[in-house]
């Protein structure tokens, strides 16, 4: 997890730049295609991000619960799992 926490530390910051980089750009008046085109690579980058949180959710809090025969746990990280994925592809 350490390095993936790492990894996700550093595309939100990457993110960051981005996004004060598109309000530079909105500051200065540039042309609207440009200020979308931008949009669009910081919304990319944050779904890659989402991604690998989701991944790492998977293979350390579920498979956890799954492992430890606590079926009431089981379920719980079951049906919050499947709540966050209908939430994300909604």
């Amino acid at each position: 997890m350490r390095q993936s926490r790492v990894k996700i530390s550093q595309g939100l910051k990457r993110v960051e730049g981005q996004v004060r980089g598109i309000q530079k750009m909105v500051d200065e008046d540039r042309y609207c295609v440009d200020v979308l085109l931008q949009l669009r690579a910081a919304k990319a980058a944050l779904h890659r991000l989402e991604g690998l949180v989701l991944r790492e959710h998977i293979a350390g809090c579920v498979v956890e619960a799954i492992e430890s025969g606590d079926p009431v746990e089981r379920q719980e990280k079951i049906g919050e799992l499947i709540e966050t994925v209908s939430k994300i592809t909604g």
